[in-house]
């Protein structure tokens, strides 16, 4: 029992350590944003989306943005798209 519990354990950690993020890219990536791009993958990578519910999670974060205040509508919709695409690259596995 105890060798098949550490044979399962050793494969999860196997799993965890070659399905890493590129987080170094992403950030490299929002480096180049506008002001607002920033705040917006800020607020995206804090939320902690996945492939799956990225698009979401960027028109939830941005619409609370708008609605206190922090941005434009125009600020939003102009930025959204380049936030997330650099979100996309950080969520991308190495």
């Amino acid at each position: 029992m105890f060798r098949k519990m550490t044979m399962i354990l050793l494969a999860l950690v196997g799993l965890a350590a070659t399905a890493r993020a590129d987080v170094a890219k992403g950030d490299a990536c929002a480096s180049n944003l506008s002001a607002v791009g920033k705040q917006i993958y800020a607020a995206t990578v804090a939320a902690n989306p996945t492939l799956q519910t990225l698009r979401d999670t960027v028109r939830s974060q941005a619409r609370g943005m708008v609605m206190g205040g922090q941005i434009s509508r125009d600020d939003a919709e102009a930025n959204a798209i380049p936030a997330a695409e650099c979100v996309r690259v950080r969520l991308q596995q190495q």
